[in-house]
């Protein structure tokens, strides 16, 4: 298994690819595209770059899957050139990761391009109990291990996304048809307020009113708010799902932390 790393937000360091090669050693070969160690303002190298780096991978037929090397932002400025510049061998790969990479992965998923999961990240190596996150993505990666799963990944066709990335994919041609699928979402650093608006703003498109049901991940790290929103992020989310007449169906171990599981998106890949 040839795991092709990119940066399609922002950039990594070598501490990053030392721990995480060490990981890997024995189980796949890790190729890290130079660009991810790029640095422009907040991204990891200039928008041509990074969007050039993902199609150079994606295209590589050499390489058998592309893994999103962290989150940030930047996925959205580079997203139209990607999808535009794949072609044969892009199909036929595994694309993993979550939060601002959740851009790229609704997009691949719209197009019916490769087998797209959301989950961890190289950079989650950083996080309190992060060996144990990336371990979860390389046994996906290369064994399918069930074990990497979120437990309610099953028979029905599922996805994964952070909800403000999901609200942003609204009205663009990057929002996938998630008809009948399990919806999976989780947060961060966001007021509760803005989740609220984020919410109101998803279950209104035709692509998400036709979803089986929707999980909540864990919505983690809210700011505090003058004065206090006055629910619980569960509660914001359950508030929707009622005014759209979707299945509220519990919850689902995501998030930013390591304890984020794999979720591929549509129905469960069998061993080939």
């Amino acid at each position: 298994m040839r795991i092709g790393i990119v940066a399609p937000s922002c950039r990594i360091d070598e501490d990053v690819v030392r721990r995480v090669s060490a990981l890997a050693e024995g189980q796949g070969e890790l190729v890290w595209h130079p660009q991810c160690f790029l640095s422009d303002g907040h991204f990891a190298g200039p928008d041509t770059a990074r969007a050039a780096a993902v199609i150079d991978y994606a295209n590589d037929p050499s390489l058998d899957a592309v893994w999103f090397a962290r989150g940030g932002y930047g996925a959205a400025r580079i997203v139209d050139r990607v999808m535009d510049g794949l072609w044969g061998p892009a199909t036929a790969k595994t694309y993993l990761g979550y939060s601002d990479a959740g851009t790229l992965l609704g997009a691949l998923y719209a197009r019916g391009i490769g087998q797209v999961a959301h989950g961890p990240m190289p950079a989650d190596i950083r996080r309190e109990g992060g060996e144990a996150a990336v371990r979860r993505s390389l046994d996906w990666l290369c064994d399918r291990a069930p074990g990497s799963l979120d437990p309610s990944v099953a028979g029905s066709p599922t996805a994964a996304f952070n909800i403000v990335i999901l609200a942003h994919l609204v009205g663009t041609r990057h929002l996938p048809d998630l008809t009948g699928h399990e919806l999976l979402v989780e947060e961060v650093d966001e007021y509760l307020y803005r989740t609220d608006r984020d919410m109101a703003q998803i279950v209104q498109h035709s692509a998400i009113r036709g979803v089986a049901g929707i999980r909540l991940g864990r919505i983690s790290k809210v700011p505090a708010n003058d004065p206090d929103f006055g629910a619980e992020p569960e509660a914001v989310v359950r508030y929707w799902c009622d005014r759209a007449g979707i299945k509220f169906l519990g919850h689902a171990d995501i998030g930013h932390d390591a304890d984020n599981k794999v979720v591929p998106f549509g129905r469960l890949p069998q061993p080939s």
